[in-house]
């Protein structure tokens, strides 16, 4: 039909993760067809009204959900393979995932849903496994490739004959063979052209630089290949930038000016500055700076860093400040799956608790986390149900089910209403302020901005080991307005400077996490600041606008005496 893509630029994008089956699984979604492509169709004016600008789907090729034999030891459930990173085809759509089950009725559904997405200006990404299959090591499964040329699709130790397992999932595929490297780019190519995707997130990225014999290629030939693709040309590239064996290769992807990637250092950093780890300060502001130390010197630029704070493998967001300890025996490993490191904190009790003040301290931590992932430089991932306070009841690995514990329970949009709201708006700012969505680092040839550091004094910083706050202020080159965030993760108030505002046009207070509701980015029901100072409450984060002022021949605002980079 007349389908179009909507092409946002990368900078401007709003990412949204979801599971196809759990996003509408539950009863609660109260959709026609639950669990299904055509389940999101339904749910696209809840998309619109959120604010998010594409979904990245997790695995929608096919799969075997059965290829689980555990059970859960607490209910004996038949326990599934439910996020899908087991591939059996590069192509064929998942047609569980279909409400239409005749003959080829999954690629009918899947192409209605991309077109429903793309007819309200939202972008599809998929979750896409290239670095090893459903076949598994020489126990799994003959399904195809091990049929064709076991030795040709896969990376094999030469002496025994054994499969190398750096995904960690049995195989490794041989992604850099010339036939490989064909059937790998022919998948791509299928997705964008016949089923018009947007983007590939590509699982564990870093195999697809391997070489035969397991070795990282300095210029690998498949990721040089997809940068340079023609019919790729418009396509957002993610990378998940390491893989099961230990390589870690977020800032060193081989990127070829196109990549971006997952920023795991994001995540880990914003972590442990808002659970209140001291020393952090320096890594949150090159954080919500875009993170030059890992994009910047290649050549790329801050929207090549996807921020996350959770998705789909870990806590959710929720439980990211209820829980210090992973929950995962349900899941028949006896609690050894899942990531120990998780920087989480319980706030005072493990788990569901009745008592409000650390339930309060919880919902503040939620905000925290929240407002640093929209204001800062890069493209926000906001992993479905994290808005509307979704639980996995501490389970950080919940690949193997499908229930509760992984649906969406839609009744949290009621119960945390509070909360959707304050993300809503959170992107409502993000969209209207172009100061939080730069194309350039600061201070680069073509920088949009002026970006100065503040501590509690004005232009002096703190990035000493104690230090626990900093403040961020944003200024338009162009007289396009300013952003200032100032972040305080330490256990008591602190009374801060504002920088210099004039009487006629002061701060506007947009979001201060310990005085919910959030204003709004525009209109007159923001507080104005007329004072120089303002007390910020423990744990909080702070953020003041001041609208634009056309530019005169001498420029009045506060000199950018503030250290650039940390």
């Amino acid at each position: 039909g007349d389908d179009r893509p909507p092409r946002h630029h990368l900078a401007d994008s709003i990412v949204y993760e979801i599971h196809v089956r759990g996003f509408t699984r539950h009863p609660s979604s109260q959709v026609n067809n639950p669990g299904t492509y055509r389940g999101v169709i339904e749910k696209i004016p809840y998309l619109k009204q959120l604010g998010v600008t594409a979904v990245e789907l997790l695995p929608v090729t096919e799969f075997d959900e059965g290829d689980n034999y555990r059970k859960n030891p607490l209910t004996g459930e038949r326990l599934v393979n439910f996020w899908g990173y087991h591939p059996l085809s590069f192509f064929a759509a998942k047609s569980g995932y279909s409400s239409n089950q005749s003959a080829g009725g999954e690629q009918r559904e899947f192409k209605e849903m991309v077109k429903a997405l793309h007819g309200e200006g939202i972008e599809v990404i998929l979750d896409v496994v290239f670095n090893h299959t459903g076949e598994g090591d020489e126990r799994g499964r003959t399904f195809s490739l091990r049929g064709f040329d076991n030795s040709i699709y896969y990376l094999l130790d030469p002496e025994t004959g054994d499969y190398r397992n750096y995904s960690g999932c049995g195989n490794t595929v041989n992604c850099n063979h010339p036939v490989v490297r064909d059937l790998i780019v022919d998948a791509l190519c299928y997705w964008v052209t016949e089923m018009h995707v947007d983007g590939f997130r590509f699982d564990l990225a870093s195999i697809l630089g391997r070489g035969s014999d397991g070795t990282p290629l300095a210029n690998p030939p498949l990721i040089e290949r997809i940068a340079a693709h023609p019919v790729l040309a418009d396509v957002k590239l993610i990378a998940e930038a390491w893989d099961a064996a230990g390589l870690y290769q977020v800032g060193t992807f081989p990127n070829f000016g196109r990549w971006a990637e997952w920023n795991g250092q994001f995540r880990d950093d914003l972590r442990r500055f808002v659970r209140g780890d001291r020393g952090i300060v320096a890594k949150l502001a090159t954080r919500l700076a875009g993170s030059s130390d890992l994009y910047q010197d290649d050549g790329r630029e801050p929207y090549h860093s996807i921020n996350f704070i959770t998705c789909h493998d870990g806590f959710t967001l929720a439980d990211l400040v209820s829980y210090r300890n992973k929950h995962n025996l349900a899941n028949g490993e006896y609690n050894a799956d899942g990531a120990d490191d998780n920087f989480s904190a319980n706030h005072g009790a493990e788990g569901e608790t009745q008592n409000q003040k650390i339930r309060n301290l919880r919902s503040r931590q939620v905000r925290n986390f929240l407002t640093l992932l929209f204001m800062a430089h890069g493209v926000p991932m906001l992993l479905a149900g994290d808005e509307m306070g979704r639980t996995q009841h501490g389970n950080n690995n919940a690949w193997c089910h499908d229930n509760e514990i992984s649906w969406i329970d839609w009744e949290g949009l009621k119960k945390n209403a509070d909360l959707y709201d304050f993300v809503r708006k959170l992107i409502t700012i993000r969209r209207e302020h172009a100061l939080l969505r730069p194309r350039h680092f600061e201070g680069a040839e073509r920088g949009e901005r002026r970006l100065t550091w503040h501590g509690a004094e004005v232009n002096r910083p703190d990035w000493t080991e104690s230090s626990q706050s900093i403040g961020m202020h944003l200024q338009g080159l162009a007289g396009d307005g300013e952003i200032y965030l100032f972040a305080h993760s330490g256990g008591q108030p602190l009374s801060i400077e504002l920088p210099a505002a004039g009487s006629d046009n002061p701060w506007q207070l947009l979001v201060d996490t310990a005085n919910p509701p959030l204003m709004t980015a525009t209109g007159n029901d923001g507080s104005l600041l007329h004072k120089r100072d303002y007390q910020i409450q423990e744990k909080s984060v702070l953020v003041l606008c001041k609208k634009g002022v056309a530019p005169s021949g001498e420029d009045t605002r506060e000199e950018g005496k503030g250290i650039t980079h940390p």
